[in-house]
């Protein structure tokens, strides 16, 4: 019998579920907000740094002259992935969990 994913088997980089190129990431006391680019397309998700019980968290993107795309609830360890339209713009990204937070200037531009 073969075994393609087991218990602890599975590593942050296996949580993405957006698409693209790693772009940026930006790691604060209480997570890590990840950026991704394709050509058309940004996206952003943040990680927990401690997986465990859910806890308030946010991820937020917004492209230069667009409206910002939103995420938040309560989750042990993801939320996002949000994704917005950015072919040549910029975008900047926040994200809070468990009330500490990180934000970026404009960039990827």
């Amino acid at each position: 019998m073969l075994t393609l994913a087991g218990p602890g088997t599975a590593t942050a980089d296996a949580v993405s579920v957006c698409h693209g190129r790693p772009a940026r990431t930006v790691s604060f006391a209480t997570g890590e907000l990840r950026l991704y680019r394709t050509r058309h397309y940004a996206c952003a998700l943040v990680l927990a740094k401690r997986p465990g019980a859910p806890r308030p968290m946010k991820v937020t993107l917004q492209p230069r002259g667009g409206r910002a795309a939103v995420v938040s609830g309560r989750w042990g360890r993801q939320a996002g992935p949000v994704t917005v339209h950015a072919l040549n713009r910029c975008v900047r990204a926040s994200a809070t969990v468990s009330g500490r937070s990180t934000a970026t200037g404009w960039i990827l531009c």
